[in-house]
């Protein structure tokens, strides 16, 4: 088993690179992916988000 790690700014960017990680393997290897979202200010009082995927796959 192995996994895969993205991490974004913008959900559609995160979209676009799980999408073009799993275009690369079989639909056999998919075992799982984990999606997480995280917000936080930064010191200007902006949002800053962070979304997240781990993708688990058979080799």
């Amino acid at each position: 088993m192995k996994v895969a790690l993205f991490d974004e700014e913008h959900e559609k960017d995160l979209e676009k690179e799980v999408n073009r990680f799993l275009s690369s393997i079989d639909d056999e290897q998919l075992v799982d992916i984990k999606f997480s979202v995280a917000a936080s200010c930064d010191s200007g009082g902006e949002q800053v988000y962070c979304f997240s995927a781990m993708v688990m796959y058979r080799p």
